[in-house]
């Protein structure tokens, strides 16, 4: 029971201590966290800059840490994959974005929901994402991200890892 009232109490302290999620232009926004998708998962780090009351741009960084090695032959490939592991170039992704950040829209200012546009190593794609500010300098986010246009050929089976559907989850600093 005691368990139970300490997270009550921590919950309520949250959302009435909660703080303003985006700020507007100078508004630095920094996001450390998980990144899952189909395959692996590992971490990603990002940091927005505050154009305006709702436009921010920024970069985002995956790297992949755990995955599912291959074996077998890959699209028709006369030569088997035994164990094969992924290499940096395709377990990495960088990527510039920008974003649209809705919290004065939607009228709730510890709430900021932002759907945006990344240009990246791998893609161009899009994602929506929210942060909540418990304080003034911490909260959390979650972020999907998926692919609207692939670059290169699909002719190796660690193709898929930075080109498919991610989630993040995480926690977010106001710089």
């Amino acid at each position: 029971m005691k368990k139970v009232i300490t997270l009550v109490f921590l919950v309520t302290f949250g959302f009435v201590n909660a703080q303003e999620a985006f700020k507007g232009k100078g508004d630095i926004k920094v996001n450390v966290g998980a990144n899952l998708q189909d395959g692996g998962s590992g971490i990603q780090g990002s940091v927005d800059f505050g154009l305006g009351e709702n436009f921010s741009f920024g970069f985002v960084a995956n790297y992949i840490l755990g995955f599912d090695n291959f074996n077998g032959f890959y699209h028709g490939s006369t030569n088997p994959y035994r164990d094969a592991e992924p290499d940096f170039s395709d377990r990495f992704d960088a990527k510039a974005r920008i974003n649209a950040n809705l919290s004065s829209v939607i009228g709730v200012k510890e709430l900021d929901v932002y759907p945006g546009l990344s240009l990246g190593l791998h893609n161009f794609g899009a994602h929506v994402g929210g942060r909540y500010f418990f304080t003034d300098g911490f909260g959390v986010f979650t972020e999907i991200g998926f692919p609207i246009a692939k670059y290169g050929s699909n002719n190796d089976p660690f193709y898929h890892l930075n080109n498919q559907a991610t989630f993040s989850l995480g926690a977010s600093f106001n710089l």
